[in-house]
């Protein structure tokens, strides 16, 4: 027997459906603070890719939403994952580049990553102040990695960048400014190395470098893809990561046995790297008669090591970046660094040694043990000089 409902009991349930579906949860729902300005729009971005990820005007804009003057903005336009998915909230004034993300100062960074899984997030943030403000109701654990994240980034510039200036027209401060964005990184490389997540270890490695510079810090990237492939072997930023950290394409790391080359010295003769090697530690130093910090090296650095040290096991080999014989042979003269090896095949930035070693930026350095091991590399000043001490007179 087939029961007909009553025309009000049909009505009911119609009603009943429409209340349910009123009252189901917005996917991603927030209220911006402190919303002085009109015509602010508030964009959910997609990366495609980890190299998309904190990079203005790459990620794919999946939803935007203009914030209403009570500061409230909603997201329905979700992707369709049962997987988590790393998205970007990014906050801009309507009529401005809408896929901007401000990388540079944490202080007024517009954009903020999360990790979404198909479940209600609600926003709080301040409008000036995104990501330094940017807070999530009830996180994932997740989602509170990258809040830890952003905390950590933005204590760290605090420390070693914010408010800093260096003296680097004449190049005079430029390893002092290094250094600095060195102990930046360090704290977000250590964040991205003690992670369980992948998602927020990757953001850790994008904020590490935005331009996707890792030359300083190639190790960092070998590292991240051995711990990755082992956990998540299949996933498709893993695959990026491992292509990028690929040893191949990168310096002369940590640990690697230094390759054995032919180098041209400037008394025209040429020689093998490891019969030239030191007794017990070898300074193979890229240099150039154009880059102050690297003559500032010489003078300050490597002539009061090898007075001190070369009898007792120290060799310096030194490569130069130079095009002009006459030049390279008086600045060497100059500092007092025609006492050590000096090599160049006088091709200028187009040098086949650093090509080799995968080097672009000087001053660089390698610290090899007696066997041709790297120990250390790119340390200057009081490092360089605490490090050849501790070598040279250890047992």
């Amino acid at each position: 027997m087939r029961i007909i409902p009553h025309k009000n009991t049909l009505g009911l349930i119609l009603m009943s459906l429409v209340l349910l579906a009123c009252d189901s949860p917005v996917p991603i729902s927030g209220k911006l603070k402190g919303n002085n300005k009109n015509n602010l729009k508030v964009y959910l971005i997609q990366p495609g890719s980890l190299q998309e990820v904190a990079a203005t005007y790459f990620g794919k804009i999946i939803d935007s939403a203009l914030v209403d003057p009570n500061g409230s903005f909603e997201f329905h336009n979700l992707p369709d994952s049962k997987e988590p998915v790393l998205l970007e909230i990014a906050v801009q004034q309507v009529g401005k580049a809408p896929g901007y993300l401000q990388t540079e100062d944490p202080e007024n960074s517009n954009y903020m990553p999360i990790v979404w899984q198909g479940e209600a997030l609600e926003i709080t943030a301040h409008a000036e102040k995104f990501q330094k403000s940017f807070t999530i109701e009830k996180a994932s654990e997740d989602n509170k990695q990258l809040l830890q994240l952003r905390d950590v980034k933005y204590e760290a510039f605090q420390t070693y960048l914010a408010g800093k200036e260096w003296n680097v027209k004449n190049g005079s401060q430029l390893l002092e400014k290094e250094h600095a964005i060195l102990q930046y990184q360090e704290k977000l490389m250590q964040f991205a190395n003690n992670s369980k997540s992948l998602l927020p270890a990757m953001v850790a490695l994008r904020w590490v470098s935005p331009e996707k510079n890792y030359e300083r810090v190639p190790e960092f990237l070998v590292n991240q893809c051995e711990k990755w492939k082992k956990e998540q072997p299949d996933h498709p930023w893993v695959k990026e990561l491992c292509h990028a950290g690929d040893p191949a394409n990168l310096p002369v790391l940590v640990g690697d046995e230094f390759s054995d080359f032919e180098l041209s010295l400037v008394t025209k003769d040429t020689v093998a790297l490891k019969n030239i090697l030191g007794e017990r530690l070898t300074i193979i130093d890229l240099w150039a008669s154009w880059c102050a910090p690297c003559r500032k090296e010489n003078r300050d650095v490597l002539v009061p090591l090898w007075n001190k040290y070369h009898d007792r096991g120290l060799q310096i080999i030194a490569y130069g970046l130079e095009s002009d014989e006459s030049i390279w042979k008086a600045a060497a003269e100059r500092d007092g660094a025609d006492k050590w090896i000096q090599a160049s095949d006088l091709q200028g930035d187009d040098a086949p040694f650093l090509k080799r070693i995968r080097i672009r930026v000087i001053p660089a350095n390698f610290i090899l043990n007696e066997k041709g091991v790297v120990i250390a590399k790119n340390l200057h000043g009081e490092a360089l000089k605490e490090l050849v001490k501790e070598q040279i007179l250890k047992e």
